[in-house]
């Protein structure tokens, strides 16, 4: 196959808060002829995450910051169009880093094959890729959790959120859930939530959680931070576990924000905080793909997909996630 050229998504300028359409540049790129040990990969799928605009920021971090000017990157699933790797032949379907475009070239370490027989190529990115791992690891290797416990869950419409409800539900725990909308809320009910907490209209969060809770909670699984992690501080139960996902109220403050008033609890409670980056795990990714494959095919893991379609609508798919426009997984469907 001859390609001169495909297209990828710059990082225009660095945002501050919210990005802007302004932060993104959409442009040409030569494609390389491919040397002994590479493929072309054409991008089916790409996903959006909300961890990626910590990368947006130039600072030192557990992943290298993204850099003005050039391609971003995002897990993304493809397919092999040509071939110069005994690895791999034409027609492989394949994971990767290089999201935020339509072709790359990339040596054949870069690109991992995917079993289609085990969930379709868009779930890869999603409930059997990182974003199911990351719910997996977060209550099953962090927080423990136990059958019989009362596991709160916050940003619980979102992608890792949604898939962490249902496993801990699936380990014999009763689950509260956080969103923000009564249609989410619905959602949530129908995947095993005992109680659904609408953060925009209920006040109090202490207040809604204690009523969701009344003896308490064990595990709180960390998306948000702010007042969902003060809520959570103050109904843990003595010896109670905290694994810190994400932050995600925090991610574009353009000012510090304020921390918890009652940090005291970790001390007075005994608590546990651990946060992870799910990549720390990853030798025990075969060992979740082998559970989650199996609750998939019984039919016990149900999922949503927001998809938004084309290289263009990649930027506004990214900013929508901190507007909350999507439910379960946010996807940009490529080809």
């Amino acid at each position: 196959m001859f390609l001169e050229s495909t297209r990828e998504v710059r990082l225009a300028s660095r945002p501050t808060g919210m990005p802007s359409a302004a932060n993104f540049e959409i442009a040409a790129t030569p494609v390389p002829p491919l040397k002994a040990g590479e493929v072309l990969v054409k991008n089916l799928w790409m996903s959006v995450d909300p961890y990626m605009r910590g990368r947006m920021v130039d600072r030192e971090s557990y992943v290298p910051p993204f850099q003005v000017g050039k391609a971003l990157e995002g897990g993304a699933v493809g397919e092999v169009v040509e071939s110069s790797s005994s690895k791999f032949k034409v027609g492989d379907i394949v994971l990767s880093s290089f999201g935020w475009r339509e072709h790359f070239v990339a040596a054949e370490t870069q690109v991992h094959r995917v079993d289609t027989r085990l969930a379709p190529p868009q779930a890869w990115l999603g409930v059997i890729g990182m974003t199911g791992m990351t719910a997996w690891t977060g209550l099953t290797r962090i927080a423990r959790i136990q059958p019989g416990e009362t596991v709160f869950v916050s940003a619980a419409s979102g992608a890792v959120g949604a898939i962490a409800v249902q496993i801990a539900k699936l380990q014999g725990c009763r689950v509260v859930a956080s969103v923000g909308s009564e249609e989410k809320a619905a959602w949530l009910r129908e995947l095993g939530a005992d109680a659904v907490i609408n953060y925009r209209t209920a006040g109090d969060l202490t207040a809604a959680l204690k009523a969701a809770a009344p003896e308490g909670i064990d595990v709180y699984f960390e998306n948000v931070g702010g007042a969902h992690l003060e809520a959570a501080l103050n109904l843990l139960k003595p010896n109670g576990r905290v694994a810190v996902c994400g932050m995600i109220e925090q991610y574009n403050a353009t000012e510090a924000p304020k921390g918890p008033s009652n940090l005291a609890q970790v001390i007075m409670k005994r608590l546990r905080l651990e946060g992870f980056i799910v990549s720390d795990h990853w030798d025990h990714y075969p060992q979740f793909v082998g559970e989650m494959a199996a609750w998939l095919a019984a039919g016990k893991i149900q999922t949503r997909e927001t998809v938004r379609e084309g290289l263009e609508a990649a930027p506004e798919a990214f900013i929508g996630l901190f507007r909350g426009e999507n439910t379960g997984k946010m996807l940009v469907k490529l080809a």
